[in-house]
């Protein structure tokens, strides 16, 4: 995660006992573990809520829209099979 090897980690922990000593590390490396935690869960809560407003805002009939808006048609006309007849109608008579 931070590209920390065996070596930087022992000298870390070194100058950690040094600072603070060997009676308080280990609450303040608990503590560092429970805000570490924290951190994470939050950040998952964060991207979980990001994906499901994507989801949510995915409709099904976003097609219809595209069609129409690329073939320059309304959607009164799609919708009503009269004109849908008509227009192939005259589409294959334009095509003869």
């Amino acid at each position: 995660m931070f590209n920390i090897g065996f070596q930087e980690l022992i000298i870390i922990a070194i100058i950690a006992l040094l600072i603070v000593g060997p009676k308080k590390l280990p609450d303040l490396a608990k503590s560092l573990g429970k805000g570490f935690s924290e951190l994470r869960r939050a950040a998952d809560d964060i991207t979980d809520d990001v994906k499901n407003t994507f989801k949510e805002d995915e409709k099904p009939d976003d097609d219809g829209l595209k069609n129409s808006l690329l073939l320059k048609k309304s959607d009164n006309n799609e919708s009503n099979p009269e004109t849908l007849d008509k227009t192939k109608k005259e589409s294959e008579t334009s095509s003869e």
